[in-house]
């Protein structure tokens, strides 16, 4: 009996090793593809198969291909978290949901993890074509998809402008008086224009 616990134990070790060296060759089999193909290009499939591993531990590890995205280019926000919560409540207050939602990530690590991000883009011609794909696709143009609005490729672009822009003054540039203004005060300020970028009547906009 002793020799079959003595097996046991560099079986486990093994599968905990093999778990940690799936998920590092997916995300960096993930940056490759999406970097070659965009983020509506690449498909699970393709990523796993790069990274040699079966498509199910895309899912088992990252929760679908947004996620997988989120890993590679390091966005401190996961979509497959956050939309739902953004989009659980009422209709006429989602942008003080996002808002309030990207603060208080983004706080919780000082802005570390949004200056990170923009670092990274700031250097990286593909980082910043990856970072638009997703933020246009799946994380504002998913809100907007979910909301039934018209023009959503607009919508979500103006969306990022508010909101990324956001970050940038109170992360990077630390502009006073948003860099340290609590989150309330910025949700007030900043969520009623998102609001009209989310679901008001952008008529007057041309196309």
């Amino acid at each position: 009996m002793s020799g079959g616990i003595e097996e046991e134990a560099p079986r486990r070790r093994g599968r905990r090793r093999s778990g940690e060296d799936t998920r590092a060759a997916l995300v960096s089999a993930a940056r490759e593809v999406f970097i070659e193909q965009g983020y509506d290009g690449a498909t699970v499939r393709a990523i796993a198969t790069r990274a040699g591993v079966d498509a199910a531990m895309v899912n088992h590890w990252f929760g679908g291909k947004a996620g997988l995205f989120t890993a590679a280019v390091s966005i401190p926000v996961n979509p497959a978290e956050v939309l739902p919560k953004i989009l659980d409540g009422p209709r006429d207050r989602v942008a003080e949901r996002m808002v309030r939602t990207f603060v208080t990530v983004w706080d919780r690590e000082g802005g570390g993890a949004f200056a990170a991000l923009v670092r990274s883009i700031a250097t990286q011609e593909t980082a910043v074509r990856m970072l638009r794909e997703f933020i246009t696709t799946v994380l504002f143009g998913g809100l907007v998809r979910e909301l039934g609005m018209d023009r959503a490729e607009l919508r979500a672009s103006l969306c990022a402008s508010q909101v990324v822009g956001l970050g940038m003054v109170r992360y990077v540039a630390a502009l006073e008086p948003i860099a340290s203004a609590d989150a309330e005060t910025v949700v007030a300020a900043v969520a009623p224009n998102l609001q009209r970028y989310l679901t008001g009547d952008l008529s007057d906009v041309p196309s």
